[in-house]
Parts: C-alpha cells; sequence; structure tokens
C-alpha cells in the first residue's frame, strides 16, 4: 500500500517525531547528553546529542539558547498578547483601547503581557515588546513544553504593573502553580 502523501508541515511533524523517539531511545541506553560531548562520545552519539538539544524545543528569539542571551530565565504564569489586528469575537476592547487602559503608546508591532509572581509572591504583569518572543513561548507551550524566556532587557520592559493582565494563555508551570495541571494539555509525542 502507498505511503499517504503528507503536507509539508505533516512531513516536518513526522520528522520532528522521529527525532523525539530518536533521543528518548538514546536517553534510555544512557547515551543522551544536553550538557557539551565527552571527549570519547562517537560520531554517532554526538549527532544524537546534537539532534536532541537541537528539538528540545522551539528555539525562539530570547529563549536563552544563545551565549549572548546568557540571563536567568522568567518564570511565567501566562502571556497575553495585544496587536492591531481584528479582535477575536468575544473581545469588545480595541487594540488601542487595551493600550490606552495599560498606558502604553499603540505600536504597529504590538506589545506582549508577561504574567508573573514578584517578590513576597505579588502578581505582575510586564508589558514588553518581545512579541516574537512571546510567539515562540505560545508555540511551545502549544505542545506541552515547559520553556520560559530570558529576563527581558530594560529597554524591553514598558511598564510593570501590579496584578495580572488577562485572560491569559497559562504556561505549563502557571497551570500547575495554580493548580489547573488537570486542564493542560499532555505533551506531544
Amino acid at each position: 500500500m502507498p505511503r499517504p502523501e503528507l503536507s509539508e508541515l505533516d512531513h516536518l511533524r513526522e520528522i520532528e517525531r522521529l527525532a523525539r523517539a530518536v533521543a528518548a531511545a538514546a536517553l534510555d541506553a544512557g547515551h543522551l547528553s544536553y550538557a557539551p560531548d565527552p571527549d570519547d562520545a562517537t560520531p554517532l552519539q554526538r549527532a544524537v546529542n546534537a539532534l536532541a538539544r537541537e528539538i528540545r524545543h522551539h528555539h525562539f528569539p530570547g529563549d536563552g539558547c544563545l551565549p549572548e542571551e546568557d540571563r536567568p530565565t522568567v518564570r511565567l504564569a501566562g502571556v497575553v498578547l495585544l496587536r492591531p489586528a481584528p479582535s477575536p469575537p468575544a473581545t469588545e476592547e480595541t487594540y488601542e483601547t487595551a493600550c490606552a487602559r495599560l498606558g502604553v503608546e499603540a505600536r504597529a508591532e504590538g506589545w506582549a503581557q508577561w504574567n508573573t509572581w514578584g517578590s513576597g509572591g505579588a502578581r505582575i504583569t510586564m508589558v514588553v515588546s518581545s512579541v516574537d518572543t512571546t510567539l515562540g513561548l505560545l508555540a511551545n507551550w502549544a505542545r506541552g513544553r515547559d520553556v520560559y524566556p530570558v529576563r527581558p532587557l530594560p529597554s524591553q520592559v514598558a511598564l510593570v504593573r501590579q496584578g495580572w493582565a488577562g485572560p491569559m494563555t497559562l504556561s505549563p508551570w502557571g497551570a500547575a502553580r495554580l493548580d489547573l495541571t488537570d486542564q493542560w494539555p499532555t505533551p506531544a509525542e
């Protein structure tokens, strides 16, 4: 029986699934290392380790994987994207109105709101310019991957306010901390 024709996206998903299976088998065999390769690693082990490091998560700007991003990560409860696009039907607030409510200037690139905890467990929202980073987070979280961004640079933070903006898309860690894990999807295979 001939194999069904896959779309380009389905083909890439199948390759990712198979790569994750290879990485899982290498981990079970004790050959996988996310750290630098040991001196005695074989070429096959080096290749599998490189593959596993690359597919560990969907890479995005600010994910902390580049040496120049050597900053601590921010554990987020969730995020909200504000962009100048048509609002969802259930949303009565426009992008411009949301920006005015927050006290930030509406900009073509949009804004991201990162909901986290401050000292003493206070709920805080950072309004950041890191829209691409937030899109990368959402791509990972949609697959159940527990990844977080590096702390934004001061120039990326438009404002910090007490309380959370919402409704937000929860992170895996945020869902667990808020005791909503039974509502969280399981990681993709």
